[in-house]
């Protein structure tokens, strides 16, 4: 039966440069949706930027432009990025759009007429950069920020605050009771340490800024830029309309985030929620940060990941199999270029691209390059039908804790299987044999095999995929929801139309000699 699925990524800030971390959030959020779809599910995939707030509106004035200006022009960073990695969302939200500000006004006036938002006055110590006050117990040594270590500024004004303190209890009886609300289960743990603590009733307008929403019937106030862009979620659901896409897939929310925004996405926006009278989001998955090489990437260290330049020398679908294979999802990765291009030769070309090349080889030279009919079955190939069938249903555990390395481990495991197939059957031997009962059952059953493949990397790769149905002369096979996963005589009598290796390999010692010349 099908279900209906919303998944997003965080609004990526319009100031920052798009680089690996934005790249990984937002291919792991395009995979959910598309293995989703793929299953039949109704799956709808938001992204979008965060454009409001002081530092847009310093690096705008530094440039001689407008904080508008400067978003119109960065926000296509994002944009381009997103093509260039076969990215299919189904909106794309921008915080300084007619449409958002609405509903960001409309909750901001609800909440406040029920009583949870009130005005009171705010000091603290500001740290600009950030846009946050920083508490006293986390202020760094020479009263600097904990997070970004530059200098706080006291700050003292007139704010409206949230009655966060309220939701304390309700937010921590509701994670009592749905465990998985939180990923993976070390931030479930931070979380609801934190909420045992008890909240504070947080600060969210700002009368020292002038880029942002509005408050409603009070111009001196902005909407604190983290309360306007926690709602993102919701005004590209066209809420709070009558028939708004929101009544369709609030109730089946996904959030991935980086760590470092997990308490906002797991205690403030949730607390916002329940006041709204809205339910939280059923699950919440803060992933990790990448380092390169081992150091932590910088502009200063020169070692900023470039994702333009990944697509550009490796393609787009082996930078995202790279992303998701690499590292368990939530825990901190590495990036290595060189370990990108040994991934390439043995997970892609010696086991995908190998296992195409050899069959579609033999299907042209014994079998008239058409896909033939089972004939005679053996063991070995009942238990190639067992392999391929357990790895279909253990697939759908792995992607729904978005397990990414481990489902791709597993359809590996069937690539290889296949591979080792052909290494027992022999095929090549039969043909020579004209033993054709055997080969055309053993050619059938790769093909099989293949197909099955394409379909469950279609998700992570969907370029690798479309050749993969081209070149064995099928279609539509991405198409048929449930049924794409199951065994699929039809194909027999397809013409197959071999084309290129799918991934070339790279010769390892001559990329180190033109690395080395680079450098």
């Amino acid at each position: 039966m099908s279900k209906n699925f919303y998944i997003t990524t965080p609004i990526y800030y319009v100031n920052d440069v798009p680089h690996i971390g934005h790249a990984y959030t937002t291919v792991a959020a395009d995979v959910i949706a598309r293995y989703n779809a793929l299953r039949g599910d109704n799956a709808y995939f938001l992204t979008g930027t965060d454009e409001h707030g002081q530092k847009i509106m310093r690096s705008a004035e530094a440039k001689g432009m407008t904080a508008q200006e400067l978003a119109d022009k960065t926000v296509v960073n994002f944009q381009e990025l997103w093509k260039a990695l076969g990215i299919r969302n189904d909106d794309f939200i921008r915080t300084t759009e007619k449409r958002h500000e609405k509903v960001v006004q409309t909750i901001f006036s609800r909440l406040l007429e029920q009583g949870d938002i009130y005005k009171g006055t705010y000091e603290g110590l500001y740290c600009v950069p950030c846009e946050t006050y920083v508490p006293e117990a986390q202020v760094g040594e020479g009263q600097t920020c904990p997070d970004c270590g530059r200098k706080l500024e006291k700050m003292t004004e007139e704010s409206y605050f949230f009655r966060l303190s309220k939701y304390a209890e309700p937010l921590l009886e509701y994670y009592e009771k749905n465990p998985q609300a939180i990923l993976p289960r070390g931030r479930y743990n931070e979380i609801v340490s934190f909420l045992r603590g008890g909240l504070m009733d947080q600060s969210i307008s700002r009368t020292t800024i002038r880029w942002g929403v509005p408050v409603p019937g009070d111009d001196r106030h902005v909407i604190y830029v983290w309360f306007d862009a926690l709602i993102n979620y919701l005004s590209a659901l066209d809420y709070p309309e009558e028939g708004g896409k929101w009544q369709t897939f609030w109730s089946v929310v996904h959030h991935l985030v980086g760590k470092d925004i997990i308490r906002f996405h797991a205690v403030i926006w949730p607390a916002m929620l329940l006041a709204l009278g809205l339910n939280p989001p059923e699950r919440v998955f803060a992933h990790g940060w990448w380092t390169v090489e081992g150091e932590k990437m910088s502009k200063s260290r020169g070692n900023v990941v470039d994702p333009f330049e990944m697509v550009d020398l490796y393609g787009a679908d082996a930078f995202r199999y790279f992303l998701l294979r690499e590292v368990p999802f939530g825990a901190d990765g590495d990036f290595s270029e060189r370990a990108l291009v040994q991934r390439v030769n043995s997970d892609l070309a010696n086991d995908l691209g190998n296992l195409l090349n050899r069959t579609l080889q033999m299907i042209d030279r014994f079998c008239g390059g058409k896909i033939p009919s089972l004939d005679e079955v053996e063991p070995l190939d009942k238990e190639i039908r067992n392999v391929l069938e357990e790895i279909v249903n253990s697939l759908d555990g792995h992607m729904d804790l978005f397990a990414f390395d481990e489902a791709l481990k597993d359809l590996w495991s069937l690539v290889r299987r296949g591979n080792k197939y052909i290494d027992e059957t022999m095929p090549w031997k039969l043909g020579k044999e004209e033993n054709l009962p055997r080969l055309n059952t053993v050619m059938h059953n790769l093909c099989q095999v293949l197909r099955t493949a394409a379909i469950l990397v279609s998700p992570f790769m969907p370029e690798t995929a479309r050749k993969m149905e081209e070149q064995l002369g099928l279609s539509g096979i991405f198409e048929a929801g449930k049924t794409a996963f199951s065994w699929d005589t039809s194909i027999e009598g397809a013409s197959i139309d071999k084309k290129d290796v799918l991934f070339p390999r790279r010769d390892l010692k001559e990329w180190e000699e033109e690395k080395a010349r680079e450098a």
